[in-house]
């Protein structure tokens, strides 16, 4: 028999473990870049690393690539293959399809052939792990182990949904960004799962990578040219659901024009890389009506890079992490606009924005009241215990621990004008914390009873 160093012997197939990055965004991808460059998932060559790119998009057809945006080529050299879960499971939808777990010994030889995984074993690092394609890959694949990351706000919320016990046993960390210092994740906490640092240094070394691969684009020279102070970052509220087209529309006009009132006079509005190819004239119209000077930029580009090239003074947004990244990573003041409002109106209650809103709301200066834009500094002792009694709300029942101090919290802080906003009062009511009515109003328990199972399905 011919041994593997024979000439023109088939090579021998590679019996490394193999480690898959699932990732949806650009943010995503540099977050698990960090890690890896940090060490997080071992020395590189120990295991063959395998790039995931999913497009959850409604349409994902119509959706911004994500090898399209600036400096993913940088990201993609870090690992050893790239691969396609759009095109693997076609034509399902990547958020809609899973594996029932009895298909999950067929669907893992499906994949194991399609991706030339052989027999290796398999380790998955996976985004947003209760919901699919996370939950789809963990089923697939019952026998890994499994890494959560985290690459925003939402990682210091709880566990939007309960996670099948198979899962949860396989859950090793949660990796996440410092985006609040000296504030700990909630996330998958319930099933002692312990958080894991980024480290800082390595995360912002990532970024400065991507904006040097930015270094020629045209779109982001035509806004530096334009010597920009102010940043106004676009979410995607209406794409949400969080907002009609058209108030969020006037939610960009408030950001630019409470710019305009700090005084700068050029400003660069960055919409969200995931929302809907969707511009009007009201911003034009307000930037001539105030004599400001607007640029858009559009561009595959992250807004990180336009902080590295540009160093602007002040950037604003509603709840975007990209506002704490800003601060955190660049030392720019930021200021929220529409916030408290957006919050008011969030449904159901165990909505998994309502921490990131949180955060922002009680860290972040509101620019419509002329509060002062700032660096926010480390967690001020107010917030943990804000957003661990939140937390408890949202899913009390999975968090049963947290009652006692959601109680003492409220009982002290319930009618506070920083705190009272936070909470809804029939769900105080019937969860009997301070704060809410003397009795349910009629059909609350119900309510109540179907957002939770909403809530556990997904």
């Amino acid at each position: 028999m011919a041994s593997d160093t024979t000439p023109g012997a088939a090579p021998a197939p590679d019996a490394r473990p193999v480690q898959v990055f699932q990732v949806s965004t650009l943010y995503g991808a540099a977050t698990l870049a960090a890690a890896l460059d940090a060490g997080r998932f071992g020395p590189r060559g120990d295991s063959r690393r395998l790039l995931l790119i999913s497009r959850n998009a409604e349409i994902p057809e119509t959706a911004l690539r994500l090898e399209a945006m600036t400096g993913y080529g940088r990201i993609a050299a870090r690992f050893d293959g790239v691969l396609d879960w759009n095109e693997t499971i076609h034509p399902y939808h990547p958020a809609a399809w899973a594996p029932r777990p009895e298909e999950a010994p067929l669907w893992q030889r499906v994949l194991r052939t399609a991706w030339d995984l052989g027999d290796a074993p398999v380790e998955l690092a996976v985004e947003s792990i209760q919901v699919n394609p996370a939950k789809a890959l963990a089923v697939a694949f019952p026998e890994s182990s499994l890494h959560v990351y985290a690459d925003g706000l939402m990682s210091y919320g709880p566990t939007r949904n309960d996670l099948a016990q198979s899962v949860a046993c396989r859950v090793r960390r949660v990796l996440h960004l410092d985006l609040v210092p000296g504030l700990r994740p909630l996330l998958l906490s319930e099933y002692g799962v312990e958080p894991e640092l980024v480290p800082d240094d390595a995360f912002r070394a990532v970024l400065a990578e991507i904006a040097e691969e930015a270094a020629d684009d045209p779109a982001l020279a035509r806004a530096a040219a334009a010597g920009p102070t102010a940043l106004l970052l676009g979410q995607y509220l209406a794409a949400l659901s969080l907002l009609t087209a058209e108030e969020e529309e006037e939610l960009h006009v408030r950001m630019l024009r409470g710019a305009a009132a700090a005084g700068h006079r050029s400003i660069v509005f960055k919409p969200h890389p995931s929302a809907p190819v969707r511009y009007s004239r009201a911003l034009d119209e307000e930037a001539e009506r105030t004599g400001v000077r607007l640029t858009v930029l559009d561009g595959p580009l992250l807004a990180e890079t336009f902080y590295e090239r540009c160093r602007p003074r002040l950037v604003v947004g509603c709840f975007s992490t990209a506002m704490l990244t800003a601060a955190v990573y660049y030392g720019v003041p930021v200021a929220r606009v529409g916030t408290a409002e957006v919050l008011a109106r969030l449904t159901p209650f165990e909505n998994s924005n309502r921490i990131p809103l949180t955060v922002v709301d009680h860290l972040v200066a509101d620019l419509e009241r002329g509060e002062e834009p700032a660096v926010p500094g480390p967690a001020p002792a107010s917030l943990t215990p804000l957003v661990r009694a939140v937390g408890y709300c949202m899913r009390h029942g999975s968090h049963p621990g947290l009652r006692e101090e959601a109680a003492r919290f409220l009982a002290a802080h319930h009618d506070a004008p920083g705190t009272a906003h936070h909470f809804d009062a029939e769900r105080l009511t019937l969860l009997g914390l301070p704060g809410g009515t003397a009795a349910p109003a009629p059909g609350a328990a119900s309510r109540l009873r179907r957002s939770l199972a909403r809530s556990r399905r997904g």
